[in-house]
């Protein structure tokens, strides 16, 4: 192996994991590892890359790259020791797919913008799956975050004319989703409430989708709202007199509406 300030390539991320999950002489941590166990790690790392894309850190970005491409080499590994795959399988599988994909770049044919190309990669995506699965609704991983889950059934079920016709009607349906919501709350029925919120999540995500906005990209944007402005309340109290007591409900209002005229 090469030394530590040295260059490295993919090759040598290969020799590692092999010499991680040698079974005489690897690491015990990594031998005893399965792909249940590191599935976890592996949606872990996914994340922190997002959250350095939204934080433009693109130093930390590098690294976090680097522990995503560790989770599929790890994957890659253990699925050749059972004689599944290996990660040169990997890589063939996703350059035959992009190729497959992208007839406009490896073949003959045209598209004119990106909406097309986006209209022509689904179409394709969806003739893969109705060739390969059952349900249109198959293929939809259950380890999603719950948003973008919605989001992306409500895609599939509107490919085959399941949706309304237009922003209108799904904004009714919030509507009708919240007023059900307050009819179960006044029932005090923890079990309709709970049904009844997720109804109104999901009407909420599918007017995203037709007004064309993420809406992990929604909740991420107030959670960070949330916490910039919260902190500037925080901050107002302790250059106060720094009790928290002695603020009332009234005051904390003040400073939170303060923290929003100062704060994006």
């Amino acid at each position: 192996m090469k030394k530590q300030e040295d260059k490295y390539n993919i090759s040598n991320l290969l020799e590692i994991m092999m010499a991680l999950r040698d079974p005489d002489s690897g690491c015990p941590w990594d031998q005893e590892q399965t792909f249940k166990t590191i599935g976890p790690y592996t949606l872990e790392e996914a994340y922190e890359v997002v959250d350095a894309i939204a934080r433009d850190d693109l130093d930390n970005l590098r690294d976090e790259l680097g522990d995503l491409l560790l989770q599929v080499v790890y994957h890659a590994r253990m699925a050749e020791e059972v004689g599944a795959f290996a990660f040169d399988d990997v890589v063939t599988a996703i350059c035959t797919k992009m190729i497959r994909r992208h007839p406009h770049v490896f073949g003959d044919e045209r598209v004119v913008d990106a909406k097309a190309q986006t209209r022509a990669w689904e179409t394709l995506k969806a003739k893969e799956r109705t060739e390969r699965l059952g349900s249109v609704l198959d293929g939809v991983p259950v380890a999603l975050p719950a948003l973008m889950r919605g989001m992306k059934l409500g895609q599939r079920a509107a490919r085959v004319g399941f949706d309304w016709p237009d922003r209108q009607g799904v904004r009714e349906k919030v509507d009708e989703e919240l007023g059900e919501l307050d009819a179960a709350v006044r029932g005090a029925d923890t079990e309709a409430i709970t049904a009844e919120m997720g109804d109104a999540f999901f009407s909420l995500v599918n007017l995203c989708r037709h007004l064309d906005i993420e809406p992990e990209a929604c909740l991420r944007g107030a959670n960070a709202r949330f916490e910039r402005r919260f902190r500037s309340v925080e901050r107002s109290v302790e250059t106060g007199d720094g009790d928290w007591e002695n603020y009332d409900l009234d005051a904390l209002e003040a400073l939170w509406d303060k923290a929003k005229e100062e704060t994006q």
